[in-house]
């Protein structure tokens, strides 16, 4: 069966091969130069040449009657002029060097103003998240660029004086625009009050919570992912006991969350184990004793509660409607009772993170690819819903050991050729 790659369920068909079971058939698959400039030619430039010679006496005459008139001198200055002059020059000079100082200087150097902070009016409430391991300078810098404060300087040199620097806390706040600086500063130091929920929809594996997780609260993905270990939290809730791999894949349980309501710092740990109280919630409503029961009566197989998980988390990725879901069910079932591989295309696409090839279908020899490995996967490969945690627990009874399955068709088939009759 084929899964389309993404947060969605699945949407595509079934590639199933032919079985030996049921009437299956054979198996299918299948910069510019720049001239120089032209030096001009032509002769030099003429110019003047020097000549010495002698004085002619009527010249030298000529001389000695001009000297001889009266010539008036310019009178010599005194002390005190030269003094005033001075004065005047150290003036000027002191008006130039304030203007540089005043504003050239401040016109150079990096300033607020000049980054494309956004306006926000005085009042308007602004949400902003500081990620987890934000330092002083970091925290000043986002909620400079969300409009909280006008100066990131002040904020810093406000968050020093109230020794608040070590103090500031990440998560998620709904700031005040316009507010004073210490106000601001008390809200960090008392934690987050953004009143952010959670959504994690069905089918979401661990990794793309992590991705939803950061996103809602700043905390890394990746240290949410580290948290995520079964053994962490065995000891509160036995239904983890005996899970694969230490995963918690299958049990964050798919639904909206809303810790800001305890006033407590939202962590990794705190949304975990949200989830799973919420998983042990809603399974309540299933019997999987019951479950466990009835499945080894009707087709001779064994399972335990995590295999019904496994099962229904498969089930997720393959249905389209809730009334798919227990004759899908029972298709994988009826598989494994024969013999016969689940074929599901979507365990796959979870091993690799993306939808598989046809290629890698047929021959990638991985634990999670039931075309070539018999039974269920490792783990489970999703977080299913309630709906399909039921109907992994219930099936239909049914004769099916292939569908074929998009948005806007549905084929149940008996046998391989049914199935390529459909598909085709």
């Amino acid at each position: 069966m084929a899964t389309s790659s993404g947060n969605a369920p699945k949407h595509g068909g079934s590639h199933f091969s032919g079985g030996t079971t049921r009437g299956g058939a054979s198996p299918v698959r299948s910069p510019r130069s720049v001239a120089a400039p032209r030096q001009r030619g032509g002769a030099t430039a003429p110019h003047s040449a020097l000549t010495t010679g002698r004085v002619s006496r009527r010249t030298a005459a000529a001389t000695r009657r001009a000297g001889s008139r009266g010539v008036k001198r310019a009178p010599r200055r005194s002390g005190g002029g030269r003094t005033m002059g001075i004065v005047a020059g150290v003036a000027a000079a002191l008006v130039v060097v304030l203007a540089i100082v005043l504003v050239v200087v401040p016109a150079l150097l990096p300033s607020d103003k000049d980054s494309a902070a956004p306006q926000v009016a005085a009042g308007t409430q602004v949400t902003v998240t500081i990620p987890d391991g934000s330092g002083a300078s970091q925290v000043a810098q986002i909620l400079y660029e969300n409009g909280v404060i006008a100066d990131q300087n002040e904020f810093l040199g406000q968050a020093r004086r109230t020794e608040a620097e070590s103090s500031l806390k990440s998560g998620t706040y709904i700031f005040t625009a316009g507010a004073d600086l210490n106000s601001v500063i008390e809200l960090l130091v008392s934690g987050p009050n953004g009143g952010t929920t959670l959504t994690i929809p069905e089918g979401y594996t661990v990794a793309q919570i992590a991705q939803a997780v950061e996103q809602a609260y700043g905390i890394p993905a990746a240290d949410f992912i580290a948290q995520a270990k079964a053994s962490n939290y065995v000891a509160d809730y036995p239904f983890l006991a005996d899970v694969a791999n230490d995963s918690l894949e299958g049990y964050l349980f798919p639904k909206t969350y809303d810790l800001s309501s305890s006033g407590a710092e939202v962590t990794a740990d705190a949304l975990i184990r949200a989830m799973l109280g919420q998983y042990q919630a809603e399974t309540a409503s299933v019997d999987f004793d019951a479950a466990i029961a009835s499945i080894q009566e009707r087709y001779g197989i064994t399972v335990d509660e995590n295999d019904i998980v496994t099962m229904a988390s498969i089930v997720e990725r393959e249905a389209v409607t809730d009334e798919q879901r227990p004759k899908i069910a029972s298709v994988f079932y009826n598989r494994l009772a024969s013999g016969m591989r689940l074929q599901s295309d979507a365990t796959l696409t979870y091993s690799l993170g993306r939808a598989a090839t046809a290629d890698e279908i047929n021959t990638l020899d991985d634990p999670y690819n039931t075309n070539l490995r018999d039974g269920l996967t490792p783990t489970p490969i999703c977080s299913p819903s309630l709906a399909s945690l039921q109907a992994a627990a219930s099936p239909d009874d049914t004769n099916y050991y292939y569908f074929y399955i998009t948005t806007d068709t549905e084929q149940f088939s008996e046998t391989y050729d049914e199935h390529m009759q459909a598909y085709s």
